[in-house]
């Protein structure tokens, strides 16, 4: 678990889902609580370390560091001898002769050589925290190309990426079996990547704004919400008062993708900070690898930038900006594969985004402990899209506000968060003829309760009430448990409900360029889930050398579930779920370490997801859900030689089979009025599994002073499903598919390059 302090400072000015660390040193008024931070030194810069070990000399009284690298810990009568310790550093101690002074501690690996830094593993756990979180580093994400958000994943096992359709460029995550859409994306703390914006929303984080990820599996903070029902992810950004004044990235790849990125932060004084992120990227070559007539990818052109400022002292910290995106696309026939005078199936997008923040924080130097913090978030989205001579137009106009209070109960191994949350959502979509509007008012309370004795066992229960204007109200409950079973060893367990309305159209985007007819049966009533999950995160010496094991199962339980049904060839069917709906996932990741600066990850995992299906249709048949792999395997390899000079990653990964749906046509069926003309039974359809298949990626980098080049590939085996489209050469026509039959990559082989400069204080 992160700090108290740091939870203030991280989660009130950069957003809420930090958590706060409670020391095992009862805290009252009267102490001194010393405050400092613990790092190393890697390529020339101080880096956090996170995990580390403070303890008073000769006492059992200590606390670790969170991630961010700091720590808070209560003076003790007892002794004024501070000692700072880190698996496979050399332990420092300190003698603390003015507590209200903050402390910095560097330490320096137990095997330092001359000019040699030796860094530390790119795959971080959250030691501290109860909910099983990864971290993703600047220096993970750099193991790739790493572009934006939706291709930030490829070297990480627990999620994984897809494009939806072979048309629209759209990707979609997959978290414990289950779509993007049931994982809490949060931009800083500010839930971002959900209703209109899940369609091309993880397109919109370029990755050289990205400072670190957090993945954490299963139910989230009640703090957060309630939308997060299989995992959350949280993306910090560069920040106004970082140390990298200018920061810029050019890109291009064999595709003829060209993008560049420029952060800058400036500091106006000691309390002030200014910032600017932008971005700037295009594709505008016609690609076409299997001459189905179509193209591959779109050709687009994306604007993206935030302004912002940054304003912090002793006692308030505030930041507040303004975000703005333009996009459109350009998807389907390629131009020279029509004839003169025919039509021409088109896809076309364009998506203009604003956003205005401000996270504010109140700080209590004397109460570390306790602090008060305010975010407010408002957002207009609006597109505009056309798939054929069919449109859909969609605007949501979004307020989201979360007050919080932290503070203790008589002592730090006690701590509570509470406050007020508001949610307001506008949407208004028109898809052909048919208008759809829906406004979510949503104020909220929320409460959560941490212990922690000593630093065995941490226990968090939280639950949060909503008072849905449409739906009601809404209870979520959750629980979160960590137990050290010794300094090397943590078990984790959880669980809780997840609640949220679906935006069909929206989330199923890609499953719009067909020739399907679409159906609403019934009015479609929330999501409602309980996720359950344990895990075992062990670090041990192998062979003399640093490893680390991670299991974890969770198994997630829909009360109701959104189906979409491409069962029927022609249609698609949106309803309630009749029946069950679950998923069981496994993983199993081994992170080893053979010789220094060379890093090998494996990972195997494991689902089963089913869902009952039919019920329009008078049936509850349980099926494996489609677009869903039984198995994945992901074998990662990096190697750095001193001071980063060089660095080379390969990145293998093999996606098992997976259910497609049927695509029989039944000529007895009428596809217009949606009624059969004779039992037409989902027992008896046919379906198929596709082929397993390879994919990998590639990368050599090459560091100066301030510069960085790198040159990488994707896809390297070459391996494209052939035919992803159905019935290409009529898209007009009713048999016309573009998403149903879409399971693997759609364009070969890419060899990709750019640069990277920093310019730093």
């Amino acid at each position: 678990m992160r700090s108290l302090i740091s939870y203030i400072v991280t989660a009130f000015l950069f957003g809420p889902a930090a958590w706060a660390q409670t020391d095992s040193i009862p805290v009252r008024p009267s102490e001194t609580v010393i405050k400092g931070r613990v790092q190393e030194t890697a390529n020339g810069q101080l880096t956090p370390l996170i995990g580390a070990n403070i303890y008073w000399a000769g006492t059992t009284l200590g606390t670790s560091t969170d991630a961010s690298g700091r720590f808070f810990i209560a003076t003790t009568p007892r002794t004024n001898r501070l000692v700072v310790s880190y698996v496979g550093y050399r332990p420092d101690t300190l003698t603390i002769t003015n507590p209200s002074a903050e402390v910095s501690v560097t330490l320096r690996t137990e095997t330092t050589l001359q000019e040699v830094v030796v860094q530390a593993s790119t795959t971080q756990i959250d030691r501290m925290s109860p909910i099983q979180t990864e971290l993703l580093t600047t220096r993970t994400l750099a193991k790739a190309a790493c572009c934006n958000l939706s291709e930030s994943f490829e070297t990480n096992a627990s999620v994984s990426v897809s494009y939806s359709d072979a048309v629209t460029g759209a990707k979609q995550i997959q978290m414990l079996g289950l779509s993007g859409n049931y994982v809490q994306t949060n931009i800083e703390n500010i839930p971002t990547i959900r209703g209109l914006a899940s369609t091309f929303g993880l397109n919109y984080v370029p990755g050289t704004w990205i400072s670190t990820i957090d993945i954490g599996k299963g139910v989230g903070s009640v703090v957060n919400g309630y939308e997060g029902m299989a995992g959350q992810i949280n993306v910090e950004l560069q920040k106004p008062d970082a140390r990298e004044r200018v920061y810029a990235n050019a890109y291009v790849n064999s595709f003829g993708r060209v993008e560049g990125n420029l952060n800058l932060s400036k500091p106006l004084n000691d309390r002030w900070s200014v910032g600017v992120l932008s971005h700037a990227s295009t594709l505008r070559n016609q690609i076409d690898q299997n001459s189905d007539g179509f193209m591959d990818l779109p050709l687009y052109t994306q604007y993206n930038g935030i302004m912002r400022a940054k304003y912090s002292s002793e006692r308030f910290m505030t930041q507040f900006g303004v975000k703005a995106l333009y996009e459109d696309r350009l998807g389907g026939q390629a131009s020279q594969s029509v004839m003169p005078g025919a039509p021409r199936y088109t896809f076309t997008n364009v998506t203009r985004r604003y956003e205005w923040f401000s996270k504010t924080a109140k700080l209590y130097p004397e109460q570390p402990y306790k602090g008060l913090g305010f975010i407010l978030n408002a957002v207009h989205h609006d597109q505009n899209s056309r798939f054929g001579f069919t449109p859909y137009d969609g605007r949501q106009q979004s307020l989201y506000g979360n007050l919080i209070y932290q503070s203790i109960i008589g002592n730090t191994n006690h701590s509570f968060k509470a406050g007020i949350s508001y949610l307001l959502d506008d949407y208004r979509e028109r898809y052909r003829d048919t208008l759809m509007t829906r406004t979510e008012s949503v104020p909220g309370v929320f409460g959560e309760y941490t212990y922690k004795y000593l630093e065995k066992f941490t226990m968090v229960a939280g639950a949060r009430a909503d008072f849905h204007n449409l739906f009601g109200t809404q209870l979520t409950p959750r629980l979160h448990l960590k137990y050290d079973l010794n300094e090397n060893v943590s078990l984790r367990a959880s669980m809780g409900r997840g609640f949220r309305v679906p935006n069909a159209l929206a989330e199923n985007y890609g499953y719009l360029v067909s020739s399907r007819t679409v159906f609403f049966t019934g009015k479609l009533r929330p999501e409602i889930s309980w996720n359950y999950g344990i895990s075992l995160t062990n670090e041990f010496n192998l062979f003399g050398e640093k490893a680390s094991l991670i299991l974890d199962y969770y198994r997630t339980d829909f009360q109701n579930q959104l189906v979409v049904d491409l069962e029927h060839p022609g249609e698609l069917n949106f309803y309630n779920l009749s029946g069950k709906s679950f998923s069981n996932s496994f993983q199993a990741e081994l992170n080893y370490e053979p010789v220094k600066r060379l890093e090998f990850k494996l990972a195997y995992r494991l689902f089963d997801v089913r869902q009952s299906m039919g019920a329009p249709f008078g049936e509850s048949v349980l099926l494996p859900r489609m677009m869903v792999s039984r198995d994945r395997v992901l074998f990662n390899a990096g190697y750095a030689l001193p001071y980063d000079k060089w660095k080379v990653d390969v990145t293998v990964q093999w996606n098992g089979p997976r259910r497609i749906p049927t695509m029989q046509r039944d000529n007895s069926h009428d596809y217009t009025t949606h009624q059969n003309t004779h039992d037409y039974s989902y027992r008896n359809m046919i379906w198929e599994n596709t082929p397993g298949f390879y994919n990998v990626n590639a990368q050599v980098s090459r560091a100066f002073r301030d510069w960085e080049v790198y040159l990488g590939g994707e896809n390297l085996t070459g391996f494209r499903q052939l035919n992803p489209i159905v019935a290409p050469q009529n898209p007009f026509g009713r048999e016309f598919d573009a998403a149903g039959r879409a399971w693997g990559p759609i364009t070969g082989r890419m060899i990709y390059a750019g640069f990277r400069y920093k310019l730093k204080y």
